[in-house]
């Protein structure tokens, strides 16, 4: 006889109550460990460190020890809630008000953990003896430094014979309506310093200096209105971002002698970093050429694009959303970065989550028909993947 479906509801509630704001754990793991562990997951705590970042908490738990191996990611550390009167509702509170559960981390994200943590439960109950393994992969460290988090677990879960076969990342991926759509890549980021050195000098006597603004700005015009590419069938065209443009001058009389400019490129799986250093600096020579002056430019790099190619797994959480939601999930690159540019580079991976309306803003919340259907989605996964093997 099969259990009744577990609510995610309370499970969720009490999660929002554990003040998880980075980097702090604040008891959300503690009480994931304890709920996963009742029901046959082997719980494995991790924490690491790493010099002039704060030491980071994690958790890894696995039900099973075969293949095929899937494992849900998430994170259950959040950002501050910011302005706390500003709320309607008490940000750590977690009540429900009008169909809604209101909190930090509501739908970004331990709606989703407690979506797929009730989805996994009731699975490995119901289930009877399958062949496989589910594990969960929950960071504390997703909204902060990012560097001894799920990097370093995978690291662990790869050195102990835990590499799963396939990965889906809870993060709220869906932008509308639940399951309108899944994530299977994400751009790649990477920003840029352009300094032009000059000769600093009187306003009134601009001959005499060498004023490095007009060659900055002719540059910053000219890389802002070049079309870096026209996209592709699942990426949007690269786009440049300028953020900051500073001389750091005070006076109304004086022409200075630095300028400094500073942009960001979110680019598809058509360029590198290698290739747009190439390109930048093909652009700042041609400005040099042109106009003179003395240029330099350093290039951080951020994340690198990456897209798992649609076939049989992605094939089947499209057809689980569509099967529970009555909506065919379309397939997007869309947005910032997420733990599952880490993950990619050990096993295919795709995002699936609640809608992203209220994450990170004031009154974060969920729809308790939204968070149970979500639960359901991945419940139909579980099904599908052990029953038919991507």
């Amino acid at each position: 006889m099969k259990n009744a479906p577990t609510d995610p509801v309370p499970l969720l509630q009490e999660l929002i109550r554990c003040k998880s704001v980075t980097p702090a754990e604040g008891g959300a793991l503690t009480l994931l460990e304890n709920t996963l562990s009742l029901s046959g997951f082997i719980c494995h705590r991790l924490i690491f460190r790493a010099e002039g970042t704060p030491d980071i908490e994690n958790l890894f738990a696995r039900f099973g020890t075969s293949a095929p191996h899937l494992c849900f990611a998430g994170h259950t550390d959040v950002v501050p809630e910011g302005i706390a009167s500003s709320w309607s509702h008490p940000p750590f509170a977690a009540e429900i008000a009008d169909g809604f559960i209101f909190g930090r981390g509501a739908t970004d994200m331990k709606g989703s953990i407690a979506a797929f943590a009730a989805a996994a439960i009731d699975f490995v109950h119901n289930a009877g003896k399958f062949k496989g393994s589910i594990s969960l992969l929950i960071t504390g460290d997703e909204e902060g430094p990012a560097v001894n988090g799920t990097i370093k677990v995978l690291q662990w879960m790869k050195a102990n014979g835990h590499v799963p076969d396939h990965c889906i990342v809870g993060e709220p991926s869906s932008a509308e309506t639940l399951g309108d759509a899944i994530k299977i890549g994400r751009r790649g980021s990477l920003s840029f310093e352009v300094t032009v050195e000059g000769r600093q000098g009187h306003v009134a006597y601009p001959h005499k200096a060498d004023n490095p603004i007009p060659k900055l700005a002719r540059f910053i015009d000219r890389i802002s209105t070049v079309a870096i590419d026209g996209g592709n069938d699942h990426f949007d065209p690269s786009t440049l971002a300028v953020t900051s443009f500073d001389v750091g001058n005070p006076a109304a009389n004086v022409i200075p002698s630095r300028a400094v400019a500073k942009f960001n490129i979110r680019f598809s799986t058509e360029h590198s970093f290698a290739s747009l250093k190439a390109w930048v600096e093909a652009q700042i020579d041609a400005m040099r050429s042109e106009l003179g002056g003395v240029w330099s430019c350093v290039a951080t790099e951020g994340a690198d694009a990456f897209m798992t190619e649609p076939g049989a797994f992605v094939g089947l959480v499209q057809d689980a959303v569509e099967a529970e939601t009555g909506v065919f999930p379309k397939l997007s690159t869309s947005g910032g970065t997420s733990d599952a540019r880490f993950i990619r580079d050990y096993c295919p991976v795709l995002e699936f989550g609640p809608t992203n309306a209220t994450i990170h803003q004031t009154d974060e919340r969920i729809a308790i028909a939204e968070l149970n259907a979500t639960r359901s989605v991945y419940a139909r996964i579980l099904a599908d993947y052990f029953s038919n093997q991507p």
